[in-house]
């Protein structure tokens, strides 16, 4: 007897915008409080008395913590369901970030924002995973689009807004906005997002059938390759997001922290690029439209190399666009691929995204404070050419997965 037909949620239904606008505000919600501080990261440095490697671990060590809980995030969705693990993560990542902005120390602020990483792990493993199994092969694109979408409208305003009320206000208050803000956002997500339709739960949490779904799709042809251009292409962004900043404020630019802050507007582009590139994927194929994202970051960083503000300005909006073009297919792509467990593929995507995100955004800080701008962009041209070429792989030569017999 085979499987019952998916219950699908269509494009362009009540449901279908719904489901749209809640992971909209999900996406909001993570990286409006993963990526607030980073436009604080030369405020840390001088008021703490660090290096801007250091002062990065205020932003890596959430992402590493992330990296690391949606692991089991993922696993536990697989029990617990989708949509009130995503309230609990949103609500309590929240809640750590208001910590954080109280705390009276470097260390203690480290260990809040490390938590919170931890906490947000619940939002994007099940995300994609919800979305994948809810919405018909023919919308996943334009939907997983709109969430990616979500993620840029929230890194924007939490980088931006950050910024001025830090400059006119305070850092701490600032973070304590931020953390208000994402608590009414969960509240509106959970009234918003219909419970999952097409979701099986599972009895009884299985390690051994967690390893095995984990162990199923690193063996996967291609999920592998694409797991690591996630990695790659959120290495090149955050590296260029944190340090830019440091670049900025000092000679020839001589910019003020808002001046600064208002340069991560560039993330308006990266929502309507994230959508675009979601429903151009649907149409003319994952493959030329994820290489594409490699090739217009490479344009961005070469630009950056400018002496020129608006030059330099300019090479950042293109390598956001890029990105967020690389980023929303691969994610997107990770759930047509998978075969079951699609929380669990979703989870192994966004570990190796963060992983890069902490890793490789603190290496770049390495290059940054030894050598300067130029060796961040060698550094970053580097992942961009190993992400193109891992992108002509998935593209010139197809594999077809046969899923292994149980």
């Amino acid at each position: 007897m085979g499987e019952p037909t998916p219950a699908w949620t269509a494009r362009g239904t009540v449901a279908y915008q719904r489901i749209s606008i809640a992971l909209f505000l999900a996406g909001f919600a993570t990286f409006s409080l993963l990526y607030c501080v980073q436009p604080l990261l030369p405020a840390f440095s001088s008021e703490f008395g660090i290096g801007a490697a250091q002062s990065s671990l205020a932003l890596s060590l959430s992402t590493g913590l992330l990296a690391f809980s949606i692991l089991c995030a993922g696993a536990l969705s697989e029990r617990a369901g989708r949509r009130g693990l995503m309230f609990a993560s949103m609500t309590l990542a929240a809640v750590f970030n208001l910590v954080a902005a109280a705390a009276p120390s470097w260390h203690a602020i480290l260990l809040a924002r490390a938590l919170e990483g931890f906490s947000l792990g619940g939002v994007p493993a099940v995300a994609m995973a919800y979305l994948a199994e809810e919405i018909h092969p023919n919308g996943l694109g334009l939907s997983m689009g709109l969430y990616v979408g979500g993620t840029a409208f929230g890194g924007m305003a939490g980088r931006v807004g950050m910024s001025i009320i830090a400059e006119y206000f305070s850092w701490r208050v600032a973070m304590t906005m931020i953390g208000v803000i994402d608590i009414a956002a969960a509240i509106a997500f959970v009234l918003l997002l219909p419970q999952s339709k097409n979701f099986v739960r599972t009895a009884t949490f299985n390690g051994r059938q967690h390893m095995r779904s984990w162990g199923r799709h690193l063996s996967h042809p291609r999920l592998p390759i694409v797991f690591a251009i996630g990695c790659l292409v959120m290495g090149i962004f955050v590296t260029i997001y944190n340090y830019a900043s440091f670049r900025l404020i000092a000679p020839p630019f001589n910019l003020t922290t808002t001046e600064t802050g208002l340069i991560f507007s560039a993330y308006v582009f990266g929502i309507v690029a994230s959508s675009w590139a979601g429903a151009l994927a649907d149409r003319l194929g994952r493959g030329p439209v994820l290489a594409a994202g490699s090739i217009i970051i490479t344009l961005g960083l070469v630009l950056t190399l400018s002496h020129s503000l608006i030059a330099v300005i300019t090479g950042i909006v293109v390598m956001t666009i890029g990105f967020f073009t690389a980023h929303s297919v691969a994610s997107g792509w990770v759930g047509r691929m998978a075969q079951g467990a699609k929380g669990h593929a979703s989870s192994l995507y966004l570990l190796a995204y963060y992983l890069g995100s902490s890793i490789l955004g603190s290496a770049g800080g390495w290059f940054w404070q030894k050598h300067g701008w130029t060796s961040v962009i060698e550094f970053t041209c580097v992942l961009v050419a190993m992400s193109l070429g891992l992108s002509l792989v998935l593209w010139r030569k197809p594999v077809h997965f046969q899923p292994a017999s149980t």
